[in-house]
């Protein structure tokens, strides 16, 4: 008998081995299940994000935010999710909470280079 905590670990091995679509496979089913726990969450986030299920990964991440806004990481996701999805504003809005709260160089650099791109030309 396979537990959601198995399934969580396995599909976090696929994901980290370049198979978001296995890893969603092994998660999908027990969503519900697995609805209040924000790191699990996360990985299901992260899976949709790398199988180009960007609605569903901007939904995913946008319930871990709501679970803990403090998490930093989650939210530089939601951003990355919104910018591929062309939400420029809004990526740049959870870009800057991240930063906020983290000094990871990756947030910092995602920020300015969307900063970049949305300022008006000739500034």
């Amino acid at each position: 008998m396979t537990t959601t905590f198995d399934r969580y670990r396995f599909a976090q091995v696929l994901l980290e081995s370049g198979e978001p679509l296995e890893a969603l496979a092994l998660l999908a089913p027990v969503e519900e299940e697995i609805d209040g726990n924000a790191a699990a969450l996360l990985l299901l986030g992260r899976a949709y994000f790398h199988s180009a299920q960007l609605e569903r990964a901007r939904q995913t991440f946008a319930r871990v935010v709501e679970l803990d806004p403090a998490d930093a990481y989650a939210r530089f996701l939601l951003g990355r999710t919104l910018e591929r999805r062309s939400r420029l504003v809004e990526a740049q809005a959870q870009y800057r909470v991240a930063v906020a709260m983290s000094d990871r160089a990756e947030y910092r650099e995602r920020l300015d280079g969307l900063a970049a791109r949305l300022a008006p030309v000739g500034d």
